[in-house]
């Protein structure tokens, strides 16, 4: 028999009392528990050393990963910019994770042990300027060439969980091959037609799609209501720049910026270059649960096994903002997959496979 993890979460303008509380949900605590998973809103971001040393105290689990967000999640519930934590306790043998330590430049991951490396779940530091970089070297040193994380998010100080509160890199936890996990993502957009190819550009400004002026092409794809007034699709619409080698049509989803009507450019988020792809996609609530429940669909097909517990790292502009109510998105992922262990946060910045997305969802499962 598959035997969950345990798992907690609550709300309190007060740590500690949410501590006792996510303890008392928590209760007896198994022998078997080797990996916490901590999660806890910018409110809490200052004792997050406290709480920490709170949680390895009352459990005896001894090694934790987790984040500050601006908001955290667990199985049907959302805790946007409100003061929160959400807790699991895993159980893994000792041999089959190791905790990732901080990792500020790409010369550490060489001098990080990651012999046995499958997996990694990490936790990043946005104003690291290299974490692009470190996601890419680091899922070359994994066997699987998975990374899944998310970018601490903060209205003050950001800080990540590697085994002792860290900051300036990314940090996280490698897993072996013999861990039973799946992982997917949802992109929380849909595409407006079909992909073009950039003819024309100079750093962040495409010039032409197709051999046609890029505004013009934008406009057909919009419709003709936004088309007459550009403003009101700022927001909405978006360019989505193909993944290349993703087998499950992956793009990185990136701003529109800004046009110039006079010379019909488009300049978006993203440097990009004569040859690259692009794709104009929408954002709204229809978009992002169709995506999500394609997902959710996949992914339950993929582990083949009980789940044992999972953590969702999700978008700080997805949520309620996406999902017109509160809890939304936390309860389609329980519809379709069962009131399973479950936690996670929003975050500033997505991590899948090998690279660092945004607007996104990023659910992983241990089965």
């Amino acid at each position: 028999m598959t035997i969950p993890f345990k798992f907690a979460h609550a709300g309190d303008a007060d740590w500690t009392r949410a501590a006792q509380a996510c303890m008392a949900q928590l209760g007896a605590i198994p022998s078997a528990a080797t990996l916490g998973f901590l999660y806890v809103s910018d409110a809490f971001g200052g004792e997050l050393d406290a709480i920490l040393a709170f949680f390895k105290s009352a459990t005896g689990v001894p090694h934790w990963t987790g984040s500050v967000g601006v908001g955290v999640c667990a199985s049907g519930v959302e805790y946007l910019e409100a003061p929160a934590m959400a807790v699991m306790l895993g159980e893994f043998e000792p041999a089959d994770f190791s905790m990732l330590p901080l990792l500020r430049a790409p010369q550490d991951i060489d001098a990080a042990a990651l012999s046995d490396a499958y997996f990694a779940m990490v936790h990043g530091d946005p104003a690291n300027t290299r974490i692009q970089e470190l996601i890419e070297d680091l899922s070359a040193h994994v066997s699987s060439g998975f990374v899944v994380g998310g970018l601490s998010s903060s209205r003050g100080e950001t800080a990540q969980i590697s085994d002792g509160v860290v900051s300036g890199g990314l940090s996280g936890v490698l897993f072996s091959e013999r861990v039973k996990l799946a992982t997917r993502l949802t992109q929380g957009v849909s595409p407006l037609g079909p992909r073009h190819r950039i003819t024309a550009a100079n750093k962040n400004v495409v010039g032409s799609l197709d051999h046609r002026p890029a505004l013009d092409v934008m406009k057909d794809e919009i419709g003709e209501v936004l088309a007459r007034d550009l403003r009101r699709a700022a927001g909405y619409i978006f360019v989505g720049l193909p993944v290349r080698g993703s087998d499950t049509g992956d793009y990185l989803v990136r701003n529109i910026l800004g046009v110039d009507p006079q010379n019909n450019l488009v300049a978006v988020g993203e440097i990009v270059a004569p040859g690259d792809e692009l794709l104009f996609c929408r954002r709204d609530q229809q978009s992002a649960e169709d995506d999500l429940q394609r997902m959710l669909a996949a992914i339950g097909a993929q582990l083949n096994a009980p789940i044992r517990g999972g953590v969702y790292y999700s978008c700080l502009g997805r949520g309620q903002h996406m999902f017109g109510v509160q809890n939304r998105e936390m309860e389609l992922i329980r519809d379709a997959l069962g009131d399973f262990p479950l936690v996670g946060f929003f975050a500033n910045g997505e991590i899948s496979h090998n690279r660092l997305y945004g607007y996104t969802g990023v659910l992983t499962l241990f089965g």
